[in-house]
């Protein structure tokens, strides 16, 4: 599906439509003070069909690279774990490339579309980081920067641990995290919009701590009578110095390195991408 982006919050907006207001979040970050939310509060209804229908880019973008890093547990028949997989949209490709993938997301809306639009997966389920325990697989992806939506550096730090210990020896990890410099990219940015036939969505940022950013999203879904159902989310994201991560995962006996892409696409400035491999000993 095809979408326009752009800066101002009135795109997002039909001549004549009734809006309803459904569940919205309040405060701004943009005001300055930030409500953080659990994860598994976020991607409500109607941001995960609005990010379903107009937002899969960047998983589109990035499964070129994240099947040839899985190439090799392709062949031996692993088990692979997605972690934050939302509707399923990298979940599918791998499915289609012969991979036995578990999904997981802490979003129930999200998980009940990943079961429609990726059914071959061999288990769809609710998992919450960082204390949910994660099963023992032969490879761990994500993209979405998952990570991101934990409440601290030490909530992070524990999760990418608990990911470490589920690789089985020779396993492959590859996620994608935000760095500190993807908090300095933002602030710089204003709100940006994108509609589609059916929906339309205004994401606004901000940064309100040198180490987090956040968002404020405004989402409407067409209802069958022609009226929109609003919703508002606000998202908090914690920044991660990207470069001391690998310390951290080779502890836990993961060989990892940072790189800016998970293949050769081009990523947004301070989106980074660890990729690692357990011990075989």
């Amino acid at each position: 599906m095809t979408h326009a982006e752009t800066t101002s919050p009135s795109a997002s907006k039909r001549t004549g439509a009734a809006l309803v207001t459904a569940g919205s979040a309040p405060g701004s970050p943009v005001g300055g003070k930030v409500i953080r939310v659990r994860p598994s509060d976020l991607y409500r209804e109607n941001l995960a069909l609005a990010y379903h229908r107009g937002f899969a880019d960047h998983a589109q973008v990035s499964v070129p690279g994240i099947l040839e890093l899985l190439d090799p547990v392709r062949i031996q028949g692993g088990l692979v774990l997605e972690l934050g997989c939302g509707s399923g949209l990298l979940t599918r490709e791998l499915i289609a490339d012969g991979h036995r993938v578990i999904a997981t997301d802490a979003s129930a809306a999200m998980l009940k579309l990943a079961r429609d639009y990726a059914p071959g997966a061999v288990e769809i389920r609710q998992l919450t980081l960082p204390d949910d325990p994660i099963p023992k697989v032969d490879a761990i992806v994500s993209v979405g920067h998952m990570i991101s939506y934990l409440p601290d550096e030490a909530a992070a730090y524990r999760a990418l641990a608990s990911i470490s210990r589920a690789l089985r020896p020779g396993g492959i990890f590859a996620i994608d995290v935000v760095d500190i410099e993807y908090g300095v990219a933002r602030s710089r940015g204003s709100a940006v919009g994108r509609i589609g036939p059916d929906w339309g969505c205004i994401i606004e940022y901000a940064t309100p701590e040198p180490n987090r950013f956040a968002r404020r999203i405004t989402t409407f879904i067409a209802n069958q009578d022609g009226s929109y159902l609003r919703d508002d989310e606000q998202h908090s994201h914690i920044l991660l110095d990207a470069s001391s991560v690998p310390a951290m995962l080779a502890a836990e006996g993961v060989e990892a390195e940072v790189l800016p892409a998970f293949g050769i696409e081009r990523l947004p400035p301070g989106l980074r991408v660890l990729v690692g491999r357990r011990t075989k000993s």
